[in-house]
């Protein structure tokens, strides 16, 4: 068979992420790739990190995007933060706090954990407890925006419980950030990543990332290196901070940064607080058609993410075969369940570009008829 130039389907993205990509974004990657030095580029730079900061609501100026997935933003927190047995708490109520775990046991951790059932949020009582059992816990992780169960947690209480205890904070927003109000200066957090392909809508490959200045300090008087070079955050300071002149870290995913940019703009323009709205008033025609349908979700109301819907799978239908046909015949991606919950749930996105009305009814309508 010869090769040819790949021409993708144009697919309806309802699952967990990526989410569709805006004909603006896309746009903007298509434009000419110039240096990753070049004056006009770090200046770009400097418009990223501005925007960065008006989505995560912050005045961090260690505010940029990791040159990787939101999995990379994950790595480079721990990976600066923890050093030889820190004992680190982790708040596991999903598939993402256990990547957290494995973080800190590579980076020469101590982890301690904190479970809660997939599907609820995380339990401040136990988090407390555990606070006054461990007296020596440097860090406090959870994840705010639950991907694997669609649970939301609440970021303020956690951190503000954290620095009660003198501990610092580590928050996962890889699907929470612009879909879910998140005020990192107002609520204190330390350290917090999320993903561009969620409710930005950009393309997958990079992290957006921020750091307190308490986290700062911690990273800069650590008494060993950091055990990523590419992540060491004393080495890529000196590529997005400052004025003029960079040094050279590694090269940037130039288009993809471009696209990040572009998606970054059009938050801008809609505005932080009516994306959050935007997300919140989808989620309620989503569910209000689901509940006709008679399909229930795992999260109880009050403690849903209003951009990832997690519902059970109908009695007597198959996941696997249901999917494919969503997929297949009506060009309809949604989720499958993760871990303890796969063969279970759908998880079905209303992310971003994603979260609008039209594809809700699409979504209702190619449901309804393939159960």
């Amino acid at each position: 068979m010869k090769e040819q130039s790949f021409i993708p389907p144009s697919r309806m993205l309802m699952g967990p992420g990526p989410s569709d990509v805006s004909a603006r974004v896309l746009e903007a990657m298509a434009r000419p790739t110039i240096g990753h030095l070049d004056p006009q580029f770090i200046s770009m730079m400097d418009e990223i990190k501005k925007l960065l900061q008006y989505t995560f609501i912050t005045s961090n100026e260690l505010t940029f995007a990791v040159s990787a997935p939101g999995m990379a933003g994950m790595e480079c927190c721990f990976a600066n933060l923890v050093e030889e047995n820190d004992k680190v708490i982790i708040c596991k109520n999903g598939f993402f706090g256990e990547r957290m775990k494995e973080n800190v046991e590579r980076f020469g951790g101590i982890p301690v954990m904190v479970n809660d059932d997939w599907g609820k949020k995380i339990d401040l009582n136990k988090v407390e407890e555990c606070l006054k059992e461990n007296p020596d816990t440097k860090i406090v992780a959870f994840v705010h925006a639950e991907t694997s169960t669609g649970a939301l947690s609440d970021p303020k209480s956690l951190t503000e419980l954290a620095h009660n205890y003198n501990c610092l904070s580590i928050v996962d927003t890889v699907t929470g950030l612009a879909g879910v109000p998140l005020k990192v200066d107002e609520w204190n957090i330390d350290a917090i990543y999320s993903g561009t392909q969620k409710c930005l809508s950009a393309s997958p490959g990079l992290s957006p990332i921020s750091f307190s200045e308490a986290a700062k300090e911690k990273i800069m008087s650590r008494k060993s290196k950091v055990k990523s070079w590419f992540l060491d955050l004393n080495l890529i300071m000196s590529y997005w901070e400052g004025e003029g002149g960079r040094s050279y870290h590694h090269t940037a995913p130039i288009n993809a940064l471009y696209g990040l940019h572009e998606a970054l703009l059009i938050l801008k323009e809609i505005g932080i607080e009516n994306s959050w709205k935007k997300h919140m008033d989808n989620h309620l025609l989503l569910r209000n058609g689901l509940e006709e349908l008679g399909i229930e979700y795992l999260v109880k109301e009050e403690d849903r993410l209003p951009q990832l819907n997690s519902i059970f799978i109908p009695d007597g239908v198959d996941d696997l075969a249901a999917r494919k046909r969503l997929l297949n015949d009506f060009n309809l991606e949604i989720g499958a369940g993760l871990g303890v919950l796969a063969g279970k749930i759908w998880r079905i996105g209303l992310m971003g570009q994603s979260s609008n009305k039209k594809n809700i009814e699409h979504c209702l309508d190619s449901i309804k008829q393939v159960i």
